[in-house]
């Protein structure tokens, strides 16, 4: 059964500014002549493993909202400082989801594939909007 993960992007100020960030990354890495993967350092390993490799994303919050993910492609063990930590592999594709409200946590959490949001598929009438009426609304449920 798919499982997905949920973590906090931190420094991010809208979807906008996290996708250009992810895009930015990963024509610095193909210009390096490296593979166009992004990688989230985090102290602990998930234990479950399988089930996120089997379909999962990461959510990404961004001020106070899920907002997005990015498929999960692999979980990669890796050292800080003589520390073990743990290299969430994700593709650099970032995919809107209906908003939803979510408070601050550390770390990441893991989220049951019947409580992640859907994925957004071409709103109506939703283009040209500022980030903040765009907030306003998703948290009305009327995006």
């Amino acid at each position: 059964m798919t499982l997905h993960l949920i973590k906090l992007s931190v420094g991010s100020e809208s979807l906008e500014t996290f996708t250009n960030w992810v895009r930015k990354r990963s024509a610095e890495l193909k210009k390096a002549g490296r593979k166009a993967e992004m990688v989230h350092v985090t102290r602990m390993t998930p234990k479950r493993a399988e089930e996120l490799l089997d379909g999962g994303s990461l959510y990404w919050v961004i001020k106070g909202q899920i907002v997005c993910r990015t498929r999960l492609l692999a979980l990669r063990p890796t050292t800080k400082n003589g520390t073990p930590h743990c290299g969430l592999v994700f593709e650099p594709k970032v995919v809107p989801v209906l908003r939803r409200q979510h408070r601050p946590f550390q770390g990441w959490r893991y989220l049951s594939a019947k409580d992640a949001p859907p994925d957004v598929r071409g709103l109506k009438g939703g283009k040209g909007l500022t980030p903040q009426l765009e907030a306003e609304l998703a948290e009305l449920g009327l995006l």
